[in-house]
């Protein structure tokens, strides 16, 4: 320090410039012959060296690796849903999150400075919020492939399930995004990517092929397209989203954020996911008195039961065979039983009313009542498509309003041969009738509105 300091005392010095100190003043004779000026500064930048360098400015790429990750990977998603950013979601700083803010800033009128303030950092989440909202965006864990995946599902309401994957449509086919699972011998992301190229009428644009993934697009006869793949051993897991052109500036930011969203094998290889620490699912009152119907898995090792609304439950009895479970609450009042006993057999069309999982309605805990179809295959009868997780436990009835059974949600096992029944199933109404009968439960007869008849269960584990 000591050789950098002294030239530019030096400097100083041979500039004449006479300094005053200590708040003295210099006698009048001396102010008017010699004025003093203020000491010239010599700039000395970060590293030390002293000259007319400036220091180094801060970059936009520096004050983004200031940021955690997870707030770059929110800047990037809200940046990917106003149509800004075209890049994978991955919380990295680069020059692509960068030159997608100073796109935000010109098209919102600001100073292109690839930094975002306050401001401009709210009025960004509040756009994406708006364009989430507005396609239904949410995320789920498909019960077939045992991928987790989002979903924009105001425009692909429509559910099919099949053995091999599951596919959600737009009601006039414009959308489609179809989740498959397949075992291959030997498959590899290359060799998956080149059968994915072979299909008719498809056009590449661009193609990346990894190690870990493989991404294709283009176009499909009048449609755009966009897949991604992934291998782990012989299992396949393929996403594919279809979408008329027309439709590419509502689809564009969607694809963007199901891409990034897209966990091929988020459950565990092999046997089911643990189950969730909190976990919501749908009750029957079958009694005046508080006795309510659930689903045995959904309430399984809780350290306590919550009844939405109605406070805590206790378990009282429960049959493993056929996932059913008895609980109890006390001192509730006006409580309306379902017409449980004397139920008829399933028809091939039926109704199943439950409370889908708060994730998946905003929080919400709206009744909700969906379509399903049966298929008998000995003792065991399907249902299908497979309902939203908060549907364990609900009620499902005929088209004329009789008591079919309950929906049973069983854990996906994935990575081995493909189950020969469907995940969701249905205990029939004879079967209900002896669980209750066997525990003193005076079921209700005739009809009744399964909506009245529902509650939110709410199971939470260690």
């Amino acid at each position: 320090m000591k050789s950098l300091i002294a030239p530019a005392l030096v400097a100083i010095a041979a500039s004449g410039f006479v300094a005053i100190t200590h708040g003295h003043t210099a006698p009048a004779a001396q102010s008017t012959a010699l004025k003093p000026k203020p000491i010239a500064t010599v700039p000395v930048s970060p590293d030390g060296t002293v000259g007319a360098a400036r220091p180094k400015l801060q970059t936009p790429i520096d004050t983004a690796s200031a940021m955690t990750q997870a707030d770059r990977r929110s800047i990037q998603s809200d940046l990917a849903w106003t149509g800004a950013y075209n890049g994978l979601i991955d919380g990295e700083a680069s020059s692509r999150m960068v030159t997608a803010i100073k796109s935000f800033q010109k098209d919102h009128r600001g100073k292109q400075t690839g930094v975002l303030n306050p401001q401009e950092r709210a009025a960004l989440a509040d756009a994406a919020r708006k364009r989430r909202a507005n396609v239904g965006w949410k995320y789920t864990t498909d019960p077939v492939t045992g991928a987790r995946i989002g979903l924009p599902a105001k425009l692909a309401p429509k559910i099919t399930s099949t053995a091999d994957g599951t596919t959600w449509a737009s009601s006039t086919g414009t959308i489609q995004i179809s989740l498959e699972r397949r075992r291959e011998a030997g498959a590899t992301t290359a060799t998956v990517a080149a059968r994915e190229r072979k299909v008719a009428t498809r056009k590449i644009d661009y193609s990346v092929v990894k190690p870990d993934f493989f991404v294709l697009s283009g176009t499909q006869g009048l449609k755009k397209f966009y897949i991604r793949g992934q291998t782990r051993g012989n299992e396949v897991r393929v996403l594919t989203v279809l979408y008329d052109q027309a439709t590419e500036g509502t689809m564009a930011p969607v694809v963007v954020a199901m891409s990034s969203a897209f966990d091929p094998f988020s459950l565990q290889a092999g046997g089911p996911p643990p189950p969730p620490k909190v976990e919501y699912s749908t009750g029957i009152i079958v009694s005046a008195d508080g006795a309510i119907l659930a689903s045995r898995e959904a309430v399984d090792g809780c350290t306590s039961i919550v009844v939405n609304g109605r406070g805590n439950a206790d378990r009282v009895a429960q049959d493993e065979a056929h996932g059913l479970a008895l609980l109890r609450i006390y001192g509730a009042a006006d409580l309306k039983p379902l017409a449980i006993e004397g139920g008829d057999a399933a028809k091939p069309d039926v109704i199943v009313t439950g409370i889908a999982d708060p994730e998946h309605q905003g929080g919400r805990a709206i009744v909700t009542s969906l379509k399903a179809t049966t298929t008998t295959a000995g003792d065991n009868i399907t249902l299908s498509p497979t309902p939203d997780s908060g549907f364990a436990g609900a009620p499902v009835t005929n088209a004329d309003g009789t008591f079919a059974g309950v929906a049973r949600l069983k854990p996906t096992v994935v990575a081995g041969p493909a189950a020969s029944t469907g995940q969701s199933s249905l205990v029939s109404a004879t079967t209900v009738g002896v669980f209750l009968r066997a525990h003193h439960v005076a079921a209700a007869t005739g009809r009744s509105d399964p909506k009245a008849s529902v509650l939110r269960i709410i199971c939470v584990r260690k």
